[in-house]
């Protein structure tokens, strides 16, 4: 298992009264910006990255904050294997000649409902399917948060798996200000040729 880093970067929000947080971005950090999104707002982006084997890797992601959530921040992106490629064949029971797929299981956000200020988790749980056990495929792990049908937060992350099942987990840290309501939250893992997608939401009060 093996994630690439992607962005290690803080962005500056921008103030509405002309005055523009600065910060210089370096070139290969440029599509991390973008995913933040330019001529607005952003929230923070956070995170170490500590390639390698193993669970609860930790990993730097791309994308940021926006309207209802400014000044929020992203932290550190982690990811677990729950079964091994073997493992998660044989509960779907799936041929290689069937190619790549991947299936969402599971996607929560923990807790439900909470305070601005406090910080939220969204969590998903998916299998990849490969033709081949030795097989490394590459995905993009993404979160879309919507509140009032504006889209307020896109993190994700990009990584190499094998075959197996996986849970992602990306928390985020409400603004004090953080907008009430009903926050709408899309999870999609995609390679070249297969993706899938699952909603949940929280509650800010």
């Amino acid at each position: 298992m093996k994630i690439r880093l992607i962005s290690l970067v803080t962005l500056a929000a921008f103030t509405l009264g002309g005055i523009t947080g600065c910060v210089t971005i370096p070139k290969e950090h440029e599509g991390a910006a973008k995913g933040a999104g330019y001529g607005g707002a952003a929230g923070a982006l956070a995170g170490a990255l500590l390639a390698g084997e193993g669970s609860r890797t930790k990993g730097a992601v791309l994308g940021g904050l926006a309207g209802a959530l400014i000044g929020g921040v992203i932290g550190n992106y982690t990811i677990d294997k729950k079964l091994t490629a073997e493992e998660t064949a044989a509960k779907y029971n799936v041929q290689p000649s069937s190619g790549t797929m991947v299936r969402l299981e599971n996607v929560t956000t923990t807790p439900t409902t909470v305070n601005p200020g406090e910080r939220v988790e969204v969590q998903a749980t998916y299998a990849l399917l490969t033709p081949s056990t030795t097989e490394q495929v590459g995905l993009t792990e993404s979160v879309e948060i919507y509140h009032g049908g504006e889209l307020v937060g896109n993190p994700e992350a990009m990584v190499t798996h094998g075959g197996g099942t996986y849970t992602f987990t990306i928390p985020i840290v409400l603004p004090k200000d953080a907008k009430t309501g009903n926050y709408r939250v899309i999870s999609t893992v995609k390679s070249a040729t297969a993706k899938d997608s699952r909603e949940t939401s929280f509650t800010v009060r």
